[in-house]
C-alpha cells in the first residue's frame, strides 16, 4: 500500500507534461513527501472539456460498512462502493515523481523510495475524486466544509516493487496515450490501465527517508 508519495518537479513542468488547460492551483510549492489526508495537486478534466489543475485532498469516503475512513489505494474500483465514481466526469490523474514503500527489514522497516530513474521525471498514478462534505484532518483540529477528495487505483506489484511490498503498487500512467485513455475513454476500457508496469521500469532511487527531496541539479564545468 503506498501511502507516502512525492512530487518535486517544478508547476510548469506539470502544465506542460499533461497538457493543463486551466491551473487553479495558484503557486505550487515543492512536496518532498505527500501523507494521507494532506492536499496536493490532481488533473482532471472540466466542465469545458479541457484538463485543469487543482488542489485535492488525499483520501477518498471509505464504506460506510468499514467505518467510513478515508481510502487512500483503491484494489477493487469493480466493488460497488466505487462504482459511482468510475465514470470520466470522476477520473483524475495524480502527478507524482516518486512513490515510498517499507522493506521489512529488521529492527526496523527500511523506507524505500521507487522512481522512474533516478532524476524523478514526472508520472501520473490512475486517480479517482469526488466532492465531499464533513469534517478531514485531525481531531484535534478538524477541517470542516465541502472537500475534493482523491484516491488512486493499486495493483499487482511487479518484478521491480515485489521484493520491497509483495502485495501491491499503484497504477502508473507514463504516456500521453495512457493519459488520455484514463481521463477519456468508456470505464471497461480505461480500468484495462489497472495493469503492474514492466519489469526494469522503475528504479530504487532513495532509502532511509520520508521524504524525497528533488536530485541535485548538474552542475557542468566552465
Amino acid at each position: 500500500m503506498c501511502n507516502l508519495y512525492s512530487l518535486t518537479k517544478g508547476q510548469a513542468a506539470i502544465r506542460d507534461l499533461f497538457a493543463v488547460a486551466h491551473d487553479r492551483t495558484g503557486n505550487l510549492s515543492s512536496y518532498p513527501g505527500i501523507f494521507p489526508d494532506q492536499t496536493a495537486p490532481i488533473v482532471r478534466v472540466g466542465e469545458d472539456g479541457r484538463r485543469e489543475l487543482v488542489i485535492g485532498r488525499w483520501g477518498m469516503p471509505g464504506a460506510p460498512e468499514h467505518g467510513g475512513q478515508p481510502v487512500t489505494n483503491i484494489r477493487r474500483p469493480s466493488s460497488p462502493h466505487w462504482r459511482r465514481w468510475l465514470d470520466r466526469t470522476n477520473r483524475c490523474i495524480v502527478p507524482a515523481t516518486s512513490f515510498f514503500e517499507y522493506a521489512n527489514t529488521a529492527p526496523k522497516k527500511t523506507p524505500t523510495w521507487f522512481a522512474l530513474d533516478p532524476s524523478r521525471p514526472l508520472f501520473a498514478f490512475a486517480g479517482l475524486w469526488t466532492r465531499w462534505t464533513g469534517a478531514r484532518g485531525t481531531k484535534k483540529a478538524p477541517i470542516e466544509g465541502e472537500h475534493e477528495l482523491f484516491g488512486f487505483l493499486t495493483t499487482e506489484a511487479n518484478a521491480d516493487v515485489k521484493p520491497i511490498h509483495p502485495q501491491a503498487m499503484p497504477v502508473i500512467l507514463t504516456t500521453p496515450e495512457e493519459i488520455h485513455l484514463w481521463l477519456m475513454a468508456d470505464t471497461p476500457k480505461a480500468l484495462g490501465l489497472q495493469r503492474p508496469l514492466p519489469v526494469n521500469a522503475l528504479r530504487i532511487v532513495a532509502r532511509g527517508e520520508k521524504e524525497d527531496p528533488a536530485p541535485p541539479l548538474l552542475v557542468l564545468p566552465s
